[in-house]
């Protein structure tokens, strides 16, 4: 039986990893997209990884065009990451969080209910799914904002003891 850790990604940069690489640490998944509305909730996600990261924290940000509003390139989703937001936790390759073609890690992390108890399709961007050490994940909205008091006790209730 395969474990989130195992299931491939790839970077925006193109090299091959898995959250596998991530063993060890909170790890805050988050369907990004450039041009949407709650692209704000960015600035939020890097001040967790300033604040938490080296604690055995990071925000891994998954470009996603599926509501249409993500940028065409890696390239320039790259540059409006960092050059607006300042960016600087790991990104990846754009995916597909829902239908035929999405990414497996998603099809996992879809199975996992929310805060009313619903599972199922990522209703808009920046939907956040941290996964504990021991790999259990909470699912958390999109209107739901990354320094929300939920998110962020859970990411220090699960830090690794120093």
């Amino acid at each position: 039986m395969s474990t989130l850790a195992d299931i491939p990604i790839t970077t925006i940069d193109g090299e091959s990893t898995s959250l596998g690489a991530y063993n060890g640490k909170v790890i805050l998944v988050v369907n990004v997209a450039s041009r949407c509305g709650l692209a704000p909730q960015y600035e939020k996600l890097e001040e967790l990884q300033k604040t938490y990261g080296e604690r055995g924290f990071t925000v891994l940000g998954f470009p996603s065009n599926q509501f249409l509003q993500e940028l065409s390139s890696t390239d320039a989703i790259k540059e409006y990451c960092s050059t607006t937001w300042g960016v600087t936790f790991p990104m990846m390759g754009k995916v597909r969080v829902n239908g035929r073609s999405e990414h497996p890690l998603y099809t996992e992390l879809k199975k996992t209910a929310d805060a009313e108890g619903t599972a199922g399709k990522v209703k808009w961007n920046f939907e956040k799914f941290v996964i504990t050490p021991s790999g259990t994940v909470h699912r958390f909205r999109p209107a739901v904002e990354p320094d929300a008091p939920e998110i962020v006790d859970l990411i220090e209730a699960s830090l690794p003891v120093r």
